[in-house]
This record gives C-alpha cells, structure tokens and sequence, in this order.
C-alpha cells in the first residue's frame, strides 16, 4: 500500500468531476478537493443547480458542458450511474485524460469493455474506487492471506440501501446487489484466495444471492450478497478456513475515512508517474467478466 505519511511535494492533479450526486458530494468532490495531492478544478452535472452546490465548497468551478469539463481539468472523476460512465469515460480517455472510475465500470460486460478498450488504445492512466482496498486494514488481511493454504471460505456483503434513501437509485434497484456489491466481494475473494475460475449462483439479486465461486488453487468460497436486508451498519465480512486456524476479516469496526487519503495519494501518483495502479480499467474488466459469468449462471436458473 502506497505511504501517506510522507509530504506530498508535487504539483496537485486538477481533476474534473462529472456527477453531483450524494456520492459524489460526499466522497468525490469532498476528497479530491481536500488535497493536497488534488484539486477540484471543476464539476459538470446534468443539473447545473446540483453541480454549484458541489462546486462551492471547494471553489471549483461549474462546467457548462461535459466538453467545458474536459477543457478544465488533467483527470475525470466519474459519481454516476455505470451507463453514463461507461458512455462518458471512453470520450475522457480519447482526449488523454486520467480516470477515476467507479465500479461497475458499465451496467454490462460489452460497456465494460468499451471503457477498458478506451483506455488501452488512448494509452492512460485510470484507477477503480473499490474503497475498501484502500485500507490498511483490508491490505494487512491481503498481505496474512498471501501464500496461506486455503480449503474454503464464506463472506458476505450485506446493507440496507436498496430499501429506501439516497443510495436507493434507479440503477441499483434494476439490478441488485450482484452489480453494486459484487465487484467488492468478488474482488476480496479473488485476490486473499486465488483467481476465481468459476461461479454458480441463485437467488436474486434484488433481495438475496448466494454465490459459489471456484478458484484456481481448489478452494471453494461462498458469498451472500444482499442490499435490502436491515443492518446496523453495512457489513463485509469473509473468513479463510484450511488447515490452519481460520483468518477473518470484518468492516464492522473499520473507519472508511481512513481509505480516502490512500485512495487519493494513489490516484494522484499514478497520474504523476504515469504508471497505473493495481485497481485500474483491466481490473475493473476482469471483475465484470466475473460478474457476467454469475449474471448468465442466474439467469438459467
């Protein structure tokens, strides 16, 4: 994990942002405008109103249009739903802008591949906000997980948004947890057991889906996924069992203000250094293959 405790000596990336949006207003806008690695150069929404009040705060200035947007900034933030990203970030890559993209990266696998093939061809740098990973507490189970012998596992991310607030957005709702919670549990999984080979799913994604996922080194995991079950606090949870005494890792008691400044110096660095980090476009593909895999497995059921 990249250090923050060091003095950020660089010039700070002027970012865009493109969305105004809860998330938008309570991460994005207020992490990138923070710094000192970033600054909010400007906001674009499709409601200017919406777009002012998450300018304000942080100075930046309000774009007129997406092309007004680009014009100000050197990397785009994308607080949107994975249709409009996936139609907007292709056009930010292809005028060599730095992404910060959100998970999924499309509300399918071929818009996926869309943003990834974007990126690719125009040759720049863009990172995945799956937020957990960003802290040092997911980190330190990742780096206990690494080389451990492991025969199955069971996980879990579950939250009460779908139900109702301001997370209970239209996109969400159609599609259910799979495509909103599924990139981060299948990314955990993935990279503290071994890559996933294959994924059988049932339920439903609107109120509950349990996955059965197969990795390439023989273990077997579970994964319950759900957005519309009353919880206290939303929870991510997954334990690792073999022939060692269980490894477990647990949200409960993390504090999520603790991933933004690690999110930011990452972005920030890479854009910098011109060198992509390990959450980047070829991930976020990588993770929505997985999701596609689980979607068409439902589907038949």
């Amino acid at each position: 994990m990249i250090d923050t405790s060091t003095p950020w000596t660089g010039r700070p990336v002027e970012v865009g942002l493109v969305g105004a949006g809860p998330w938008a207003r309570a991460m994005h806008a207020r992490i990138l405008g923070q710094g000192p690695e970033t600054r909010l150069a400007a906001v674009w929404a499709r409601r200017p109103e919406a777009a002012q009040q998450t300018a304000a705060p942080y100075g930046a200035q309000v774009a007129a249009s997406f092309r007004e947007l680009l014009d100000r900034c050197e990397a785009v933030a994308f607080a949107v739903p994975p249709a409009v990203q996936a139609e907007l970030a292709p056009l930010a890559a292809q005028h060599g802008k730095a992404l910060l993209l959100e998970k999924p990266l499309g509300p399918d696998l071929t818009a996926a591949q869309r943003v990834a093939d974007a990126v690719f061809d125009a040759g720049v740098v863009s990172q995945l906000v799956l937020t957990k990973r960003y802290h040092p507490a997911t980190q330190a189970f990742l780096d206990a997980a690494r080389g451990r012998a492991i025969t199955g596992a069971r996980s879990c991310y579950l939250h009460g948004a779908f139900l109702g607030g301001d997370f209970a957005t239209g996109w969400r709702l159609e599609h259910g947890a799979l495509l909103d919670l599924g990139p981060h549990l299948l990314d955990l999984l993935d990279t503290a057991i071994s890559p996933i080979t294959g994924i059988r799913s049932t339920g439903d994604s609107r109120r509950w889906l349990e996955l059965t996922v197969e990795h390439d080194n023989g273990a077997v995991s579970q994964a319950s996924l759900s957005g519309s079950v009353a919880v206290p606090l939303p929870l991510t949870r997954v334990e690792l069992f073999g022939p060692d005494m269980p490894l477990s890792y647990d949200t409960a008691n993390i504090d999520h203000e603790d991933c933004w400044p690690v999110l930011r110096r990452t972005f920030a660095t890479a854009v910098r250094t011109n060198q992509p980090p390990e959450l980047d476009a070829a991930r976020g593909l990588y993770l929505q293959r997985l999701i596609d895999q689980a979607g068409r497995h439902l589907a038949r059921q």
